[in-house]
């Protein structure tokens, strides 16, 4: 854990330049963290505003805690709210397209808070056009291809339309167990014997999908970001040589080339060196290589050079993505396909064990996400006038605090929760599901056991590797019928990055929570942000943070009081049913 992360810290150098002092990206998760902090400083020199703020922040945190023992624990049925099951709880058609949890979330709501930030970050801070790319991913894919899967002609394979697992013929959970020999690689017999694994159909396409905006992100980078790119990268060259002419060995930071106020605060800080960037990386380098050398990550040492030359390469067009989208945008399935490759190869032949996809992609996946993170915290650096060195053994320290606490919690989930993640029970809110880990599961069978060679030839995984082309040429035509068309057409805002990946991490069944936060952003970002300007600009990233800090109270005091030691559930009632918390009776 401590090698990734200072490997994808490591990995902020290669974009900081470019993505942290242009005043465009502006990280909409560094504003809300800046405004609560900045709020906090003014309230110790008297100021009214930040008094009234804080009684907002401090009112909006209680209430988000003290609700959310509803949904969490007491009064499930707010979880959601499914409006077709109560018309008619018995009847399986309208069950499955009301439903919540198991169905299409059609007319369904949420009060959950969980539920209601599916997208990974809050309604309160994403911009509104990226909020509507979302939801209509969520609209395409749940009223529209699940219905057309479910009772048309999309996909002959009928069975688990929306599981994670991997289904035999007939649908019933494949035997991977079954299938594999002592030391992990494919029993041809067995595997003869059971036949072919199959997917459902919504895991097919969300792998398609997944595929396709990997290269859609790089595309449309090219396209629609290259100019703001290319001056970037001409004003850290220019201020390169502008510093080597004055005699300063590692010359400027492009902060010199801004003129606004908190570029011109920045240079009087010195910068971060490389040098720091690179021993960083070889700690986590050294580390890795001598844990993979000792057999204890089943993937070839080779891979893992593989992993991080990718990792870097989407260190800036994913950045720049999250920079201007508030979107966090997840590699998926891509970086387990391309280890399934590697081990197909001479090269790779021995390494078949089914963790090993998992950890390829922890390392290729994680390695982006920790430099984003590690840009992040320096773009509130950036906002709070910090110095960057500051920033920097900030975010070290962090790590060598926060990762135990994190290794912790993941015991505690393990112990606690461990029945609803392995399928012994069924979590009446869908939340404790397992589905990520199902996922992973299914991808390490797929790729290490199976193979991409076998994998593809199964009809219905033929047309996944058109993914890639597919979301290869989406970007630059629409960048065509952006300088072409009319511009209040606003072509470039239809990211299909963000549709493509809306598309691929709808997994498993859960899919309530999708209309609330649409309706909830519509409030937010769209009406409050044009027509309230002010009181947005006073309060939205306030309450944003009080809400996200409620909710992570919440969780822990549940924690505290109904599941550690002895763990206390809930009586069953008309709000918690225990055959169905949305009372959809009928659901399949």
């Amino acid at each position: 854990m401590f090698a990734i992360v200072w490997i994808g810290y490591a990995f902020a150098a290669l974009a900081r330049q470019v993505l942290l002092y242009d005043p465009m990206f502006i990280w909409p998760q560094a504003l809300m963290q800046t405004t609560l902090f900045e709020t906090f400083r003014k309230q110790d020199v008297s100021s009214p505003l930040a008094r009234r703020q804080m009684k907002v922040f401090f009112f909006c945190l209680i209430g988000m805690t003290l609700w959310q023992f509803m949904p969490e624990y007491v009064f499930p049925f707010t979880s959601s709210l499914a409006f077709l099951c109560w018309v008619a709880p018995h009847n399986a058609v309208a069950n499955f397209i009301g439903s919540g949890i198991g169905g299409m979330g059609f007319l369904n709501l949420s009060l959950d808070w969980s539920n209601i930030n599916w997208n990974g970050s809050s309604i309160l801070l994403t911009p509104w056009w990226t909020q509507v790319v979302l939801f209509l991913a969520f609209v395409f894919n749940c009223w529209v291809l699940i219905p057309a899967a479910k009772w048309g002609n999309l996909g002959s394979y009928k069975f688990g339309l929306m599981s994670n697992s991997l289904l035999t013929v007939n649908g019933t959970t494949y035997p991977t167990t079954d299938v594999l020999t002592s030391d992990y690689k494919l029993n041809q017999t067995a595997y003869e014997e059971y036949g072919p694994m199959y997917m459902g159909l919504q895991n097919v396409w969300a792998t398609f999908f997944d595929y396709a905006k990997v290269t859609a992100a790089v595309t449309w980078i090219l396209t629609f970001g290259f100019t703001q790119i290319r001056t970037n990268f001409t004003k850290l060259v220019r201020s390169r040589r502008k510093g080597a002419q004055t005699s300063q060995t590692a010359g400027q930071s492009i902060n010199h080339q801004y003129h606004d106020r908190l570029n011109v605060i920045q240079r009087t800080y010195k910068e971060i060196p490389l040098w720091w960037f690179v021993a960083l990386f070889m700690a986590g380098f050294i580390a890795l290589v001598v844990i993979i050398a000792c057999g204890y990550l089943w993937i070839p040492i080779w891979t893992l050079f593989v992993a991080l030359a990718s990792s870097a390469a989407l260190v800036v067009p994913f950045g720049f993505l999250y920079a201007i989208s508030n979107y966090q945008l997840a590699v998926g399935s891509f970086n387990e396909l391309v280890y399934g490759y590697m081990i197909e190869t001479p090269a790779g032949n021995g390494h078949h064990h089914p963790c090993g996809p998992s950890v390829y992609g922890s390392i290729a996946g994680d390695a982006w996400y920790r430099a984003q993170y590690m840009l992040q915290d320096q773009k509130i650096g950036h906002y709070m006038h910090i110095p960057p060195r500051t920033v920097f053994f900030s975010q070290v320290f962090g790590t060598i605090l926060g990762i135990p606490v994190n290794y912790a919690v993941i015991r505690w989930v393990l112990s606690t929760k461990g029945d609803y993640l392995s399928g012994k029970k069924t979590d009446p809110l869908g939340q404790w599901s397992g589905q990520s880990i199902k996922s992973s599961n299914t991808l390490g069978v797929q790729y290490a056991v199976l193979g991409p060679s076998r994998l593809f030839k199964e009809a219905e995984m033929k047309p996944l590797p058109w993914a890639f082309l597919v979301g290869a040429v989406l970007p630059p035509m629409l960048y065509v019928a952006h300088r072409t068309l009319p511009r209040w057409l606003r072509i470039d805002l239809w990211n299909v990055t963000i549709f493509f990946s809306g598309l691929s991490v709808f997994y498993g069944n859960l899919s309530t929570g999708y209309t609330s936060a649409f309706i909830g952003g519509y409030v937010v970002m769209y009406w409050a942000y044009r027509y309230r300007f002010e009181v947005w600009k006073r309060y939205s990233y306030m309450v944003a943070a009080a809400f996200d800090a409620g909710f992570n109270l919440n969780m822990l005091l549940i924690f505290l009081c109904f599941g550690s030691g002895k763990a206390i559930s809930m009586p069953n009632w008309w709000g918690n049913n225990a055959d169905s918390v949305e009372r959809c009776f009928s659901l399949d």
